[in-house]
């Protein structure tokens, strides 16, 4: 599939949506790593927020104090999430057993 052809008008409109999504994500991380929020607090998040939604469930746990690559995947890996999954596509079981996990 090809990609469409942008305007340079377009083009600078989706680089900046891209930014301000970058940015938004960025924070939210942050606040993950230092404690200011919690994975239950990400997981409200998501329910009217595009950013959230589309952040991968990996890069979230990640973010997590004490959870590096390994323990995220393992974490995954039991709870039947696949690599690729984002917030957007966990189911309620997937949720609360990542909460009970996380603490």
């Amino acid at each position: 599939m090809a990609l469409p052809t942008l305007t340079p008008e377009q083009r600078k409109a989706a680089l900046e949506v891209a930014k301000v999504a970058r940015t938004a994500r960025k924070e939210m991380m942050i606040a993950l790593k230092s404690g200011q929020i919690t994975l239950a607090d990400v997981f409200k998040k998501a329910e009217d927020d595009l950013v959230t939604q589309k952040t991968k469930v990996s890069a979230v746990l990640k973010a997590l104090p004490g959870i590096g690559e390994v323990r995220a995947g393992e974490l995954m890996k039991k709870i039947d999430i696949a690599p690729s999954r984002r917030i957007r596509g966990l189911g309620d079981r997937q949720r609360r057993e990542l909460i009970e996990a996380v603490g």
